[in-house]
């Protein structure tokens, strides 16, 4: 244990920014590094000011933590540096304390800072927030945490899954044994049975045909003609080391799956226990829900928020399981569905400078997560005979599909806020409806400008 180096500001509410008062009293700051963090807090005796260091181990963080609580510190603020952040974080949440991370941005555009040392910025940074300058990040609560990691991790094996696949295909493409021609997807139920008996020795293009699924839109005949090949050695062993490699990834998938089934048990509501989860009004979507086996995490999931957000249009489990785990159900953080769909980075951001657009960074982020996850989900709207489908292709033909893509998935966005914020349900009105509606709009907008010109329109009569 490290002896902190100490010194007080006996001048304390004094010496503050000129012209801003404080607002909050019992605030500390911390300025985190590798191997020790500063920390300034107010005194025993609340006099004044005080600073001293802690190291990066956990009793240290402990330490840290009985000394700002032994100073009735009400909230703490630190830098979002790195990844030093997030022990601190967590110890200092499980001991009681409100911890604001604040963006690197916020405290380098507030002008007056003495100097640049670990000290004084840990100072610097308790100045600002007793003045009530910094804002903190979304971060959701430890629980919704704890389960974002899971899905996290379960995203990153699915997307591992996927490239062996394609490892796998790659192996059959130079045996020429056409799969992927054969049936459209070599992850299904056909596909699959065809690459392990493939691995299991049998060459028979005919009797890898017989493993066809009668959902197939193509014949035996069909699809026996795809499976010849001239099964080089190699490849047949890659093929195989590839399959193995898939299903031990679907067995640690499997495994994800039965913990973020047990931690979404562990956050359930207790007016949702035991509760009947009601039915997905679109009957394909129920059984494919079925089929692909997520009616248990489809259950889970309302039971955890109370509300079903499967019922909306191109939402499914996957999707829901990623917005709820990034966010959690309560939005409350949010005021106005506008600054929830600026954070999922779904609102229009075109930055000029000198009438020239302005390279944008990349971000990486919870908010990235969910809106590349509500973009896939406002893709397969294209040919849906819904509301939102209508919408899509609206869109699709005035400005393009990219940004139809964008604006469905924002409109998506804005329906889960409502959804979740207000428990406003989700009414699909149909594709023809909603035409009949843009068309009426249409042609208002038509007669008002025609009549600020100085004319009437009039329908044409057959």
């Amino acid at each position: 244990m490290q002896d902190s180096d100490k010194r007080k500001d006996n001048a304390g509410s004094a010496r503050q920014i000129a012209g801003l008062p404080v607002v909050r009293h019992k605030v500390a700051g911390i300025d985190l590094g590798s191997e020790q963090h500063w920390v300034c807090a107010p005194t025993v005796e609340g006099g004044g000011r005080e600073v001293a260091d802690f190291g990066a181990t956990t009793s240290e963080l402990i330490r840290m933590a009985q000394w700002l609580n032994a100073r009735k510190v009400e909230s703490v603020a630190m830098e979002s540096t790195g990844v030093y952040w997030i022990a601190p974080h967590e110890v200092l949440e499980a001991e009681g304390l409100e911890v604001r991370l604040v963006d690197t941005r916020q405290l380098a555009r507030v002008p007056g800072r003495d100097n640049k040392s670990d000290p004084f910025d840990c100072e610097w940074i308790q100045r600002l927030h007793s003045c009530g300058l910094l804002m903190g990040s979304f971060r959701p609560k430890e629980a919704v945490c704890m389960l974002r990691t899971l899905v996290r991790d379960k995203g990153n094996l699915v997307a591992e899954a996927g490239d062996w696949l394609r490892r796998m295909q790659k192996s059959l493409d130079q045996m020429n044994v056409r799969v992927h021609r054969a049936v459209s997807d070599i992850d299904g139920v056909t596909g699959m049975a065809i690459v392990r008996a493939i691995v299991a020795g049998e060459r028979d293009a005919r009797k890898l045909a017989e493993l066809r699924d009668p959902r197939c839109r193509k014949s035996k005949e069909e699809i026996a003609e795809q499976l010849s090949g001239h099964w080089r050695e190699d490849h047949l062993f890659s093929l195989g080391q590839g399959l193995k490699m898939y299903d031990s990834i679907q067995e640690r998938i499997t495994d994800y799956e039965k913990e973020i089934l047990r931690k979404l048990a562990e956050m359930e509501r207790e007016e949702c226990r035991g509760q009947a989860v009601p039915k997905v009004k679109n009957p394909k979507k129920g059984q494919a829900i079925q089929r692909h086996g997520e009616e248990p995490m489809r259950q889970a999931l309302y039971r955890m928020s109370g509300v079903d957000l499967t019922g909306i249009d191109a939402i499914g489990v996957e999707t829901v399981q990623v917005v709820l785990s990034e966010y959690g159900p309560d939005l409350s953080c949010f005021p106005t569905e506008k600054q929830f769909v600026k954070h999922v980075t779904l609102a229009p951001h075109n930055p000029t400078s000198a009438g020239k657009p302005v390279k944008k960074k990349k971000r990486n982020s919870a908010s990235t997560r969910v809106g590349a996850a509500l973009r896939m989900a406002a893709t397969s709207l294209r040919h849906s005979e819904t509301a939102l489908g209508a919408y899509y292709r609206q869109m699709a033909r005035r400005i393009g599909g990219d940004v139809a893509v964008f604006a469905t998935a924002r409109k998506l966005a804005t329906i889960i806020y409502r959804l979740l914020r207000w428990g406003q349900p989700y009414v699909d009105e149909g594709a023809a409806a909603y035409e009949r509606r843009y068309q009426a709009n249409r042609i208002a907008s038509l007669k008002a400008r025609a009549k600020e010109l100085g004319y009437q329109l009039t329908p044409i009569t057959a």
